[in-house]
């Protein structure tokens, strides 16, 4: 049945756990499209409970909204996504997850190095930065982002 393809905006809420408020944002940003009722209701697609999750999880991710609307534009509207689909964003994804994680992981083993150094000294300690030495290299945290 084709009403069973569509749902309300209460129920994509529901579903997805976002508020409807949050919801009228993605649409008011592209990153949804919803149909109008005779009674001026919106009505979105079954299948944007994947958007909403995905978008869930991009934002989890820390990507940004404009990230994660570019890669929506790239899913047909219309149809339920396929998974030759998602898998395509997957791919664009990848190299930008890659280069956060790589982010994080400096960042745990230099926060490790500061902890686990004990120094708690102003004039030893190489992340202190005295005087502003790390100033001449450029602005910004120097000695996570090298």
């Amino acid at each position: 049945m084709v009403q069973d393809r569509f749902i309300s905006i209460g129920d994509l809420s529901r579903r997805t756990g976002v508020a409807v408020s949050a919801i009228r944002f993605y649409e008011e940003k592209g990153l949804l499209t919803s149909l109008r009722s005779g009674g001026n209701q919106r009505r979105f697609l079954r299948s944007d409970i994947r958007r909403v999750s995905f978008i869930l999880i991009a934002q989890k991710l820390g990507l940004a909204l404009a990230q994660i609307e570019r890669e929506l534009a790239e899913l047909p509207q219309g149809r339920t996504p396929t998974l030759a689909d998602w898998e395509r964003i997957s791919r664009s994804m990848r190299e930008s997850i890659d280069a956060r994680i790589a982010l994080l992981e400096l960042t745990r083993r230099k926060l490790d190095e500061c902890i686990g150094c004990g120094c708690l000294s102003l004039t030893k300690c190489r992340l202190y930065n005295a005087e502003d030495t790390a100033g001449a290299q450029g602005p910004g945290p120097r000695f996570v982002l090298g």
